[in-house]
């Protein structure tokens, strides 16, 4: 991973056509090797109660630390939501808002921010980013070049992630968006279309999960 800048610097976005062709884990063991994710915050017995009856619940009281590389990228970032997205009752993943600014259901594209994923299910990358595109065209039409640019972009960070695995986007209003798993990084789109489009999968009024985009949001004012 590219170091730090410093505060108030973004770390370089690469360009579209230097997105490395990341489809598979390095055979490498300590090129996989990474910290171990910290645990989700306790529950409280009510919102435990109310995580297992509803598809999307929001946290509890407290949050645990920022991943490494939403400190690195977005230096002061807090927790402002997290959300558990459920399909036909089985857990596919946890998903945390961070940022150091007040994203709100208005301004939240441009507002620095990351979005944390912590699986509980095996994903194939080549689906995730064919089901990525879908959710993108929810919002606007998209051209067929765009959505062919998109997806093979998509295809070339986006991996398979198995149980227990974090993927983490982090978002650059007007620059694009950074890719990482369980801390390492992924590369990156220098596109803020396509970063605006993507990050709207979950932030976006027209998201297919209006229930986990509220709880996401929750921290917000306004």
């Amino acid at each position: 991973m590219t170091a730090h800048p410093g505060p108030g610097r973004w770390p370089a976005v690469p360009p579209l056509a230097g997105v490395p062709a990341a489809r598979r884990r390095s055979a490498d063991p300590a090129a996989t090797t990474a910290p171990a994710a910290p645990p989700v915050a306790d529950l409280s017995r009510r919102a435990w109660l109310a995580a297992a009856m509803l598809p999307i619940a929001a946290a509890a009281e407290g949050s645990p630390p920022a991943p490494a590389e939403v400190v690195a990228a977005l230096p002061g970032a807090r927790a402002i939501g997290h959300g558990t997205l459920r399909l036909f009752g089985l857990r596919i993943y946890d998903a945390w808002l961070w940022s150091p600014g007040r994203p709100t259901a208005t301004d939240w594209a441009r507002t620095p921010l990351a979005l944390e994923l912590r699986y509980a299910r095996t994903l194939r990358g080549p689906l995730i980013a064919e089901r990525s595109v879908g959710e993108m065209r929810r919002q606007r039409e998209l051209s067929a070049d765009e959505a062919r640019r998109w997806r093979a972009a998509l295809e070339a960070v986006l991996v398979d992630v198995h149980n227990g695995d974090r993927c983490t986007g982090v978002h650059a209003p007007g620059q694009g968006a950074s890719f990482f798993l369980n801390s390492r990084s992924l590369g990156g789109i220098a596109d803020g279309e396509f970063a605006t489009l993507f990050f709207g999968i979950w932030l976006a009024p027209q998201t297919s999960e209006p229930g986990l985009r509220q709880a996401l949001l929750s921290g917000s004012s306004g």
